[in-house]
């Protein structure tokens, strides 16, 4: 055995550098070009690799130290001959172990095209692969609520894996390929998003399964300093990375942030940039490659601080309504709010002080529309589709925005200029157990009654069954919502921005109405437009609930 010094190799230009991240530890062995500290200049991040392999034996700089070359690092201890070096005890030749299977692993991920080479595995090996979260169309995060299976069951193609819940979705996760799983890498509660990984599941060698991508294999950002390779120091097996947890004090990543004990892995840019934010980058959890922080986790986690929630019982400027210990008056109990419950509070209460309501309250006479439907009875029998009212009011709202097309805009966050929409798309509120969802209709003005009352069916059903797509609840120009069926003589519903306006529809009611001079029973609807004056103005509201009323009660004015 020997002793070998070793030191800071030439820096160039450079003078004195800064030590921001120790990537061994004493006792650790490491393998020739293993990293072992990364040092920062004034404009770049720099790894600085083991010449030969040994085991650390003493580390002579801490982080934040100023080294200069010919500065000594640390010191290894270099086996005598060509055999592996000595373990100085089982941990290091378990970590020694680790690292091997790692590596191993990450051979097979990595290069796909391996599996022709002749060590590679033949058609009926087991090849380990990673499954990662499909696309979901979002960037935003999601939580995964339920997993399907355990390590060591058996998935055959598009086997469920496990469901996420997004704020107004859940979706299930299907298995891409065949085979075991060997390991998962997340737990319930977790927040992940596209591309995250989700499971190791062991396949039968083929291209199938080798088409797989590592997390590894997403670009991590335009900057030539995040593609830095990352360092072969913290590699270990998979499983002894913590997966994030619901307790988390931050906003959950997409994956779980690296072991490093308060260490940092960023580039200058990236520390440029926490800077300026005031970002404390212990608090970033990294997605790049080896949980290196890029710039969007600091954008992400910048704006999750911005967009955290308030408390549910304080406003704007508004005091908290303290708590009271109800127990004092009598029995109670504590019944847990859904996530549906609570981000339906918390986005209900943000759009109350963001907007300023104005309702505009008005009846349709839907006398004749409701003969012409109960006509439609026998047809919709045959078709299989039962014909509400619902179809109809689509139809007319889709009429009245084409009328009046201010109401088909949303207000850009500048204030300085308005979005005007050239296609009709209207979201119709469902009320499920689990709290109200809003599919939207796309291009209602170009569907049949018959289309639209299919389609109302189908998007009702799969909210009910909280298997709506993203894809089905985006893009709403208006939305309809309707208590017909529970009763009321009307209600003020709340504007969802960046829509503009709502309509509240009430249960339909039999009137006097005078007509020729005289009194006759009348079939009257009873509905409320509520809009944001921010963008239209009270005489458009007037006019755009006159001429809804004047469609519904004559449907010949809907053609």
């Amino acid at each position: 055995m020997a002793i070998e010094k070793l030191t800071v190799p030439d820096l160039g230009d450079s003078n004195e550098v800064e030590v921001i991240e120790l990537l061994v530890s004493v006792g650790q062995s490491v393998e020739e070009n293993d990293s072992l500290l990364v040092l920062e200049s004034d404009k770049a991040a720099m790894e600085i690799p083991a010449p030969m392999a040994g085991v650390v034996i003493s580390i002579a700089v801490n982080l934040g130290d100023q080294v200069t070359s010919g500065s000594e690092m640390l010191s290894l201890e270099i086996a005598g001959d060509a055999a592996e070096p000595e373990m100085k005890d089982d941990k290091v030749a378990e970590k020694l172990k680790a690292i091997e299977k790692a590596e191993a692993a990450e051979e097979i991920t990595d290069s796909p095209a391996k599996s022709s080479t002749p060590d590679s595995p033949g058609a009926g090996e087991a090849v380990s692969s990673v499954i990662e979260v499909p696309d979901l169309g979002t960037d935003d995060e999601v939580e995964v609520i339920e997993i399907s299976v355990a390590v060591g069951d058996s998935v055959s193609v598009d086997d469920t894996l496990l469901t996420l819940e997004s704020d107004k979705a859940a979706m299930d996760v299907p298995a891409p390929v065949a085979g075991v799983i060997e390991e998962l890498l997340i737990v319930i509660g977790d927040k992940i998003k596209t591309g995250s990984p989700i499971a190791r599941i062991s396949a039968a060698g083929s291209e199938e399964a080798l088409s797989v991508s590592p997390p590894e294999a997403k670009p991590e950002s335009d900057e030539p300093v995040e593609q830095d390779a990352p360092p072969a120091a913290p590699k270990v097996d998979s499983k002894s990375i913590p997966s994030a947890s619901p307790a988390s004090p931050s906003k959950a990543p997409a994956v779980a942030p690296a072991p490093s004990g308060g260490k940092v892995y960023a580039g200058p840019a990236v520390r440029k940039l926490a800077r300026e934010l005031g970002v404390d980058l212990v608090l970033v959890a990294g997605t790049g490659s080896k949980f290196r922080i890029i710039k969007d986790d600091v954008h992400d986690y910048v704006k999750a601080k911005i967009n955290a929630p308030a408390s549910a019982n304080s406003g704007a400027g508004i005091s908290a309504i303290p708590d009271i210990d109800f127990s004092e008056f009598g029995e109670v109990e504590e019944v847990p709010r859904s996530k549906l419950h609570k981000l339906t509070a918390t986005n209900m209460h943000r759009n109350w002080l963001a907007v300023p309501h104005v309702a505009q309250f008005n009846e349709a006479d839907i006398t004749d529309l409701e003969a012409f439907r109960a006509d439609l009875k026998a047809e919709a029998e045959k078709k299989g589709v039962k014909m509400t009212l619902l179809p109809f009011l689509l139809k007319a709202c889709a009429k009245a925005l084409e009328e009046y097309p201010q109401f088909n805009v949303s207000l850009h966050s500048s204030g300085e200029y308005l979005i005007q929409k050239k296609y009709i798309n209207i979201g119709v509120a469902v009320a499920t157990e689990a709290g109200l969802l809003v599919p939207v209709i796309k291009n209602v003005d170009k569907k049949s009654l018959w289309e639209l009352a299919a389609e109302v069916i189908e998007l009702s059903d799969k909210a009910k069954k909280r298997k709506l797509t993203l894809e089905e609840m985006q893009g709403g120009c208006f939305s309809i919502s309707s208590l017909g069926a529970i009763g009321g003589t009307g209600f003020i519903p709340i504007v969802s921005p960046p829509e503009v306006a709502i309509i509240g529809v009430s249960k339909t009611q039999i009137k006097p109405v005078y007509i020729e001079g005289e009194f006759q029973p009348r079939k009257m609807l009873p509905f409320t437009l509520a809009y944001d004056h921010k963008a239209v103005n009270g005489v458009d509201g007037g006019l755009f609930a006159t001429y809804l009323a004047k469609l519904l009660g004559d449907i010949r004015h809907m053609i």
